[in-house]
Formats: structure tokens, sequence, C-alpha cells
């Protein structure tokens, strides 16, 4: 079943037999699958194939618009997010405030996410959805248990157990770092139809993560804190940063560190943007040093693991028209390969929604990735109404 779905993922006008030679299953296995998952609601058939087709037309099949969807929560620095995504991908519901959340107690945040949430919970299930899991991104160092935040400096906080406070929505909850599920967003919903399954994701807001995506997998790290390239040095003699250490490339291409280089007091990152459109001196000068301070820094990431590409996402792809000249010219001189070349580095397609709807996304897969395990949830529930929705 779970192959069926994640064929039906991947392509458009799909049929029974398009799945069967996709996945390796005889025809009649892959109809008894897809009849089961029609019955389950996970998939709908959307008429005959288009004329034109060789053979006999078959059924196009597609996942359900109605049905399982996946909720995504975002703590930012300077604001609080939420949306319910369909088993497509696609944004359902959405909700965003403005929160000034440094160095605000976590319960508060916690108690205006959940509200938040919760308004955009009753919403998908007013438009025919069944919420089933919910995933917060977090700027911070995630526990191996996906419910504890670690550390996130740029919060304030240190060992909250973010999963336990968040509940009351009958929901499972998952905490994820932010870095992480902007890359995974962007392996899912990127656009890029497959191709791209080995790259580095590097995204800022007031600091500067990154992601790595090997052979279609996210990269953890043997404590799961791989990525932290905002702490990678590019200067040793640099200015000291926030974790102790000086020359960090968040001392030069942080949001902060940007800002205050261009003179900019207020708007932060439309602010800088809006300078740097007029040509602004001061703007120009900033980005192009934090450009250059970025692809020292990706110049080690791309050594030492040979991706396929980089990937500018989250509010650093407004500025990739100021910032990208100085990354892509120190990776054209450190990366030893010289075949790479400045296409390989990227601008994501998402925007600033790529941590939301990554958030969002993960919590639906648990259904692509596992349909048998919804579909006897919904036998428990059928014979026992109590039980609840939660998966």
């Amino acid at each position: 079943m779970a192959l069926v779905m994640g064929a039906l993922a991947a392509g458009e006008s799909v049929t029974r037999a398009a799945v069967a030679a996709e996945v390796g299953l005889t025809r009649a296995t892959v109809s008894t699958l897809v009849d089961e998952l029609l019955a389950a609601g996970l998939v709908e058939e959307q008429g005959a194939q288009r004329p034109g087709t060789v053979g006999r037309p078959g059924t196009v099949l597609a996942l359900t618009e109605s049905g399982p969807a996946g909720i995504g929560a975002e703590i930012g620095v300077d604001h609080l997010a939420a949306c319910a995504v369909d088993l497509r991908g696609r944004v359902r519901v959405r909700a965003e405030r403005p929160a000034a959340n440094r160095g605000r107690g976590a319960d508060a945040v916690l108690a205006e996410l959940a509200a938040l949430t919760g308004d955009v919970i009753a919403q998908a299930a007013a438009a025919g959805l069944t919420p089933v899991r919910t995933t917060v991104a977090v700027p911070g160092l995630i526990g191996p248990d996906h419910g504890t935040v670690l550390r996130a400096p740029n919060l304030g906080w240190e060992d909250v157990p973010l999963a336990a406070a968040f509940g009351g929505q009958d929901l499972d909850t998952a905490v994820e770092n932010e870095a992480n599920l902007g890359a995974l967003a962007e392996l899912w919903l990127g656009g890029h139809d497959g191709r791209l399954t080995d790259f580095v994701h590097v995204s800022a807001e007031i600091g500067i993560g990154a992601a790595l995506v090997v052979e279609g997998r996210l990269f953890r790290g043997a404590r799961g804190f791989a990525g932290e390239l905002g702490h990678v040095p590019v200067r040793p003699e640099g200015p000291r940063c926030s974790c102790g250490a000086t020359g960090c490339l968040e001392t030069y291409a942080g949001e902060e560190a940007l800002l205050r280089a261009a003179g900019v007091t207020t708007g932060r990152g439309a602010a800088l943007k809006a300078a740097a459109v007029a040509g602004d001196p001061s703007a120009l000068r900033a980005l192009e040093e934090a450009g250059a301070a970025l692809g020292i820094a990706l110049s080690g990431a791309v050594n030492l693991l040979d991706p396929q590409a980089v990937v500018v996402g989250g509010p650093l792809a407004d500025l990739a028209p100021w910032l990208l000249p100085g990354v892509r010219r120190e990776l054209a001189v450190r990366v030893t390969d010289r075949r790479w070349r400045a296409q390989d580095v990227l601008i994501s397609r998402l925007g600033h929604d790529g941590v939301l709807r990554g958030a969002a996304y993960s919590s639906v897969r648990t259904v692509l990735d596992d349909p048998a395990a919804w579909i006897r949830n919904l036998t428990d529930q059928a014979a026992d109404p109590a039980s609840g929705t939660g998966s």
C-alpha cells in the first residue's frame, strides 16, 4: 500500500497499470490494493485517461483531496504560524501572526501557538479533512525523542519539553528543527520531480541553518545535530558569536549582522531588500560580504559531501540576487571539482513557507508511509467512536 501511495504522490495522471510498472507489482495486486485505498477514502478515481494514449485507456487515480491532513506549526523569533495540508501537499488552511518570542517564556509562546493551531485544526475539519498529527518547527537543537527542545539560543530556551506542553489537541505532536523541515519540503514539494536527491539546503532568519539530504533522506548525524552551518568559522579572527566562538558565519550573514552592517534599523529583511533594490551602498556592501562568507562556509560542505546542488531557501531566497554573486564566486575558486557550476546553486520556489509546509507535510506523510495503519485506525474508530481521531 505504501508503494502504491508513493507512486501516486510522485506522479500525475497515474493509472493502475502505471503504478504496477513503477513499483514492480502485478496489475492484479495493484488493483486489489487500489480498491482497498479507494474504500478507505485515501485515493479517488478521476475518469479515463485522455485520448491519445496507447492501448485501452485506464482510469486515472489520484490521492484524495479530503481525508487525512497534516498540521504544521512554526515558532519563529518574531512570528507564529500554522497550516494544514492534504495528502497532495497542498495548503488548505493557513494562519500567521506576529509575536515577539525572543526571551519570552516557553509556556506563553506555546499557549498562543496552541490556540492558533487549534483554529487551523477546526477549519481543516470543517473543510472535510481529518488532521492526523502536528509537527512543530523550532529554530534550535531537538532531542532524539523529537519532543524536547534542547537549546534554542535565539529564543532563549533550554530543555523545553515542547511536545508534552503542546498536548491537549487529541493529536500526536512531533518537534523538528526548522532547517530540517525546510530541506524536506524542498525534497518533497520543491518541484524537482525526484531528480534532486543530494543537496545542501541553507536558510536564515535570525540565525543560519542548513540541512543535508543524502540519497533522498535527511542526514541527521550521529547525535541528530548535523547542519549547524551558521557556526562554521569563516574568519577565525572575526567577532564573537552568540555560541561563544569567533568568526562564525552567523556573525557575517545572519540577519542581525546583515542589518547592522547595512545600517537598517527597522523593517528587518523587507527593509534590507528595499535598500538593496534602491541601490543603497551600505546594503549592497553588506550583502556582498555576507554572500562571500556564505560561499566560504558552503565550499567546505560541497567539498566534503559532493552534493548535486546547494539550495537557498527561506528569507535568504528574497536576498538571492545580491547574495548569490558572492556565494558563486567563492564556490568557483574553492570547490575542488571544477565541474561545479553557478547553476548548481538554486533558489527555492517555496519561499518563506518552506519550513511550515515541510512541517505539515511531514505530518501527513505518516499516512503515505503506512496507509495500512491509517485504515486499521479507521476501523478501530468505527468499532469504538470514543477512541478519538489521533493517529
